[in-house]
């Protein structure tokens, strides 16, 4: 089955790694095509409204336009040259740009849907503490308001061809696993792991009750790990169907943390890990996707992340 991916793309460094990125991992896997879509820059509102009654702000908008418009055409150009260098076949890379008519991420999430692509792929600049605030507007705003089009985002040069998906056992976490098993489906070079966190017994009540002593809470551990061995077997079915084999396939389930997003963190510096795959929500409060989702995207650096919606 086809793959469409959208790589929304400007003039800079950061764009290159996004396709470089997008490109390196989806080299292997057949049935995969390319959309190179810019948006180009806003026009002056000011000049929009005189060039319906002046004749030399119709020719100076009809200027900048053109202007725009090439200059798009040749950075799009030279990016799909470059994509062919890496082995990718002409006939499987689309060029598409207009100018920004509902603003820059809203432009892109519209061609997206519309395209039915199943990822849209752009790149971050390294996050300071300033950055972390203002989340480079862009890539912050893909990400919080795609809830169809997963959205991979890369921050660097990421080499790594090791994938962590941290897991809870949710459907949301489900998702997260079909979508790495369809858009890499039959990729020899990755390795993925299945990352989960035992949650804390008072994630799961709210009165206070001593661990020890609540024949509860051994019910309720018996149950999360029945649920999770249930959830390992069938994204690990998946992931086999799709042709990435159990040689490939890691499992790991740590101990409860009190700050599930940082442990996601520290795991995917610890190992290496080149993309961190992570579904927006989770099965429930009891469990981390949904909060520790929001605290991995604004602090994960040097990485891709896949947020699946």
């Amino acid at each position: 089955m086809e793959k469409k991916i959208l790589l929304a793309v400007d003039d800079s460094i950061h764009s290159m790694d996004a396709v470089r990125y997008a490109v390196n991992m989806s080299l292997p896997v057949k049935d995969v095509t390319y959309t190179l879509c810019h948006v180009q820059p806003g026009i002056s509102g000011f000049l929009l409204d005189q060039a319906r009654t002046d004749f030399q702000a119709q020719a100076e908008l009809k200027k900048i336009t053109r202007k725009n418009a090439e200059k798009a055409h040749g950075m799009l150009q030279k990016y799909k040259e470059w994509i062919v260098g890496m082995g990718i076949a002409e006939k499987r890379i689309d060029l598409v740009t207009a100018p920004r008519a509902l603003g820059l991420t809203k432009d892109i999430l519209l061609c997206a849907e519309r395209g039915l692509y199943d990822a849209i792929v752009a790149g971050r600049r390294g996050l300071s503490r300033i950055q972390k605030t203002f989340m480079g507007s862009t890539s912050a705003t893909l990400l919080s308001h795609s809830m169809v089009v997963p959205v991979w985002i890369v921050d660097g040069k990421v080499a790594s061809t090791r994938i962590m998906v941290p897991v809870d056992g949710s459907e949301n976490s489900l998702r997260a696993v079909d979508h790495l098993s369809f858009m890499l489906a039959g990729n020899p070079e990755i390795k993925v792991t299945l990352f989960h966190v035992v949650p804390k017994f008072r994630d799961y009540q709210a009165f206070n009750i001593k661990e020890e002593e609540s024949v509860l809470h051994q019910i309720i551990a018996r149950h999360e790990r029945q649920y999770i061995q249930d959830f390992f077997a069938h994204a690990r079915q998946r992931l086999n169907d799709a042709g990435i084999k159990n040689g490939q396939i890691e499992v790991k389930v740590t101990r409860p943390s009190l700050h599930l997003g940082k442990r996601i963190i520290d795991e995917a510096r610890k190992g290496n890990y080149g993309t961190v795959v992570i579904g927006r929500r989770g099965v429930s409060k009891a469990f981390f996707l949904g909060s520790a989702s929001k605290y991995v995207i604004d602090r994960i650096s040097g990485r891709a992340i896949w947020l699946v919606s």
